[in-house]
């Protein structure tokens, strides 16, 4: 009697693409560890706990901003005004602190409903106006990054700063509010909102709602899943967290810089893009943008520490994006 094998071929390509965004972060680790060795202590530089809790601190604003996307992504869209959500927050609580001397629970109630104005415009053009979703969020970005400027009168928020009318700002920036932006309060914030993102999406039917809108519209409306409903929901969940991220910005710095938070675009949209090819998963997933964000927050330490050449940066961590790209699309074709 002929014995059937169970064995399953190995394939190197689907390996590649289940595992390759994990052995990527341990091979940086790697080279990270052994370009950054001291001799005179043998031992590494980069595995210092200090600058361990550095990563985390500098991947924990893109890891909140970035689930902000992943909501979007999970719907098959795109919402590229994160960054700019994410600056108008930052000016916005500053100003709350600074101009109008308010508390901390009123200023960050205030700035979340009032970035969630960004979430309206979005849902009018994308699901109301039916514009394609990467053309409406990109016109809603160049629009909230001139309400930002605008709004600040294209300079900093500082304690004691002048105001436009020429009088001195009244308010302090409260020592508890700073104390968010540090850690380990920072990097709990992250981690809650990563769970939360986790249990909404996999164990909600709100979520799986939203996995089947992104997977086949058609499909899912033809199921009595209101299509418009959870592409609108998504844009809001995306608002909301890039809001956060900007909250938490201001809590770190504990200023708003001109276009602060439009810094965090990039690094977010390749943290939430790598999150598809992580295990396989073929989709927009929560703990997969926080391992997208691990990588991009680990090779910008590592070249930092490597001392690389800021203008030669932005080739390789190119360069590593378009490989995860090419990872995320081959295991999505292959779902």
């Amino acid at each position: 009697m002929e014995q059937t094998s169970n064995k399953k071929k190995f394939k190197p390509f689907d390996f590649i693409t289940k595992w390759g965004t994990i052995l990527t972060i341990i091979i940086l680790i790697i080279v990270f560890t052994l370009g950054n060795w001291d001799s005179a202590t043998n031992s590494s530089l980069f595995l210092t706990s200090s600058n361990i809790i550095t990563i985390l601190r500098s991947i924990s604003i893109t890891s909140i901003i970035a689930i902000g996307l992943t909501y979007a992504l999970a719907v098959d869209g795109m919402d590229l005004s994160i960054g700019a959500c994410a600056n108008f927050a930052d000016t916005f609580i500053m100003t709350m602190f600074v101009w109008y001397n308010l508390s901390i629970g009123t200023s960050i109630i205030l700035t979340l409903l009032v970035c969630l104005i960004v979430a309206v415009i979005n849902s009018i053009l994308i699901v109301k106006l039916k514009i394609p979703d990467m053309v409406a969020a990109l016109s809603v970005m160049f629009m909230f990054q001139g309400v930002s400027l605008t709004y600040s009168k294209g300079g900093a928020i500082t304690e004691r700063m002048m105001r436009p009318d020429g009088t001195q700002a009244p308010g302090l920036v409260p020592e508890a509010f700073r104390a968010l932006g540090a850690e380990p309060w920072l990097i709990i914030i992250m981690l809650c909102v990563v769970v939360f993102a986790h249990f909404f999406l996999t164990y909600t039917k709100h979520g799986r709602y939203m996995y089947a809108v992104g997977g086949n519209p058609e499909a899912a409306k033809l199921s009595g899943i209101s299509v418009s409903k959870y592409k609108v929901l998504a844009y809001f969940l995306s608002a909301a967290f890039a809001a956060l991220g900007g909250i938490c910005l201001a809590a770190r710095v504990g200023t708003a810089q001109v276009s602060a938070g439009d810094a965090y675009l990039m690094p977010s949209v390749a943290a939430a893009y790598i999150g598809f090819s992580v295990l396989g998963a073929g989709k927009a997933n929560a703990f997969g943008t926080l391992i997208g964000a691990v990588l991009v927050g680990i090779l910008e330490n590592g070249l930092i520490m490597m001392t690389v050449p800021y203008y030669a940066m932005n080739i390789i961590k190119g360069a590593v994006l378009a490989i995860a790209l090419a990872m995320t699309y081959a295991t999505k074709k292959r779902h």
